[in-house]
């Protein structure tokens, strides 16, 4: 199955890209694809949607999903 991720701010200046398609097997969830993105600091915070709702890593991803990595946001 093929599924894009998004990635925002430092995540996509930090890996050299903003969106990529990643194909994985059925069944697979976040984390699955999570070990497949390239480029992605391990040690860096970011919270995870899936198709626009937070989602945690066991989350079972479907074709044509939308993973986006959304680093922590401050403001004042």
């Amino acid at each position: 199955m093929r599924i894009r991720v998004l990635l925002f701010g430092p995540l996509a200046e930090s890996a050299g890209f903003s969106s990529a398609p990643v194909d994985l097997p059925e069944g697979a969830t976040v984390n699955d694809a999570l070990n497949c993105l390239e480029g992605v600091p391990a040690d860096t915070a970011f919270a995870l949607a899936v198709n626009a709702v937070y989602a945690d890593g066991d989350h079972l991803l479907r074709e044509g999903d939308e993973l986006a990595l959304i680093p922590p946001v401050s403001g004042g």
